[in-house]
């Protein structure tokens, strides 16, 4: 400065000197509306803040922008920390924000906090109850916004790398007031077809607000009770929700879902052919190892006579069947001679053999009754009487039945 005159930069860095040196300027929380959002390709966040009264320049740098929870918008009502400096090329001051988050934060976050627990406690989060994903699903259930950068990536994906698979998308909203109800409708609607093996419901990043409907209740209990195993991807990685909770699987985003869900079509023919090929050596070594026992039963002298073998088993049977054969003979001897005796033991008891000796038979005439006893045959009694070469008829006479008999 001379003659006290100030140039123009010597005010400005006389100026940002003050402002570095407040302590108060260096940790100040200012809520207002972004305005002017602009991402650089560095990476660096350049916007301002306004209200209805007065705007104030904002730069977040890549280092701290990176580690922000949520996407900045234009338009968003956030509260951004730092500590105020002044850019010195252009004189203004400005905010040097290494912190953000969206206005209304921590109301959302109480609500989170408070329906997580009561859910974790009914044990909508338990890890038993979680289903395991299919791992050849015929048919992919996609529950979001049919537009959008997030259905391009997935559908992308799933046809290349498991083309196989038949993708079937479910519109659904998936922010502002009417969002909960669409995603529970499109999550019941999938239920009740009953076509799809595994259903993925998410969406692309967002701030909270835009990710809240992932948060609600009826959302939560929608997962829970859907008959499909579910997949939640919903915003980027660092982004957790109550949907990511209950869901059976949690995909940091929905391109991650989508491989998820699916195979990779290359690595199952890499896989596939490697089964041929171990296939293929194994049966090869089976075969050389049956060919070398082949050969060295062929060596074994039994098989190479095997009539030497059997040989001792023929002669056997040829003693056996002689040894038979004998005493079969002897039986049908000693049966002959037996029959011998019974039939000359029938022969002397034939009646016709003792009339031939002087025998008769005697029966009455009325009845054939054998006359044994002489009471048995009165006087006038017809009688008929065998002898050997035929029959009598006769009559009892009178007088003494002793006599006449005799």
């Amino acid at each position: 400065m001379a003659d006290g005159v100030w140039s123009v930069s010597e005010l400005t860095v006389y100026l940002k000197r003050l402002i570095e040196a407040d302590p108060l300027l260096q940790q100040v929380q200012v809520r207002g509306e972004i305005s002017n959002f602009r991402r650089h390709s560095s990476g660096h966040l350049y916007f301002s803040l306004k209200d209805d009264k007065s705007l104030l320049g904002a730069v977040c740098f890549r280092g701290q922008a990176s580690s922000l929870n949520f996407d900045p918008q234009e338009g968003q009502q956030v509260v951004a920390y730092g500590s105020l400096s002044l850019y010195e090329p252009q004189g203004k001051y400005q905010l040097m924000v290494v912190h953000m988050r969206p206005d209304g934060l921590g109301e959302l976050h109480q609500r989170f906090e408070a329906l997580k627990a009561r859910l974790l406690a009914e044990g909508l989060f338990a890890a038993e109850r979680k289903r395991p994903l299919p791992r050849f699903p015929r048919v992919i259930a996609l529950c979001t916004s049919p537009t959008g950068a997030a259905i391009r990536d997935m559908i992308n994906i799933l046809s290349r790398r498991y083309p196989l698979a038949r993708v079937v998308l479910v519109p659904t909203l998936v922010q502002g007031d009417a969002a909960p109800a669409s995603i529970v409708n499109s999550l019941q609607q999938v239920g009740r077809r009953g076509e799809a093996d595994v259903v993925i419901v998410g969406r692309g990043g967002g701030s909270l607000e835009d990710l809240w409907a992932f948060n609600e209740e009826v959302v939560a209990r929608a997962v829970f009770a859907c008959p499909l195993p579910v997949v939640s991807a919903v915003g980027h990685e660092t982004d957790i929700t109550i949907c990511d909770l209950v869901a059976d699987l949690r995909a940091p985003t929905p391109s991650a879902a989508a491989e998820l869900v699916v195979p990779d079509q290359i690595q199952l023919q890499n896989h596939l052919r490697a089964l041929g090929q171990r296939s293929r050596t194994g049966l090869q070594s089976l075969a050389r190892r049956q060919h070398l026992r082949l050969a060295r039963l062929e060596q074994n002298p039994v098989l190479a006579r095997p009539e030497s073998l059997l040989a001792p088993w023929l002669q056997r049977v040829d003693v056996a069947a002689e040894r038979g054969a004998d005493s079969l003979r002897l039986r049908l001897e000693r049966s002959g001679h037996q029959l011998q005796r019974l039939a000359a033991g029938l022969t002397a008891m034939d009646p016709r053999e003792v009339l031939g000796r002087g025998y008769a038979l005697v029966q009455r005439t009325r009845d054939g009754a054998l006359v044994t006893k002489v009471a048995a045959a009165p006087p006038g009694e017809a009688l008929t009487v065998a002898v050997s070469d035929g029959s009598l008829a006769v009559r009892v006479a009178g007088g003494n039945p002793q006599e006449s008999l005799f």
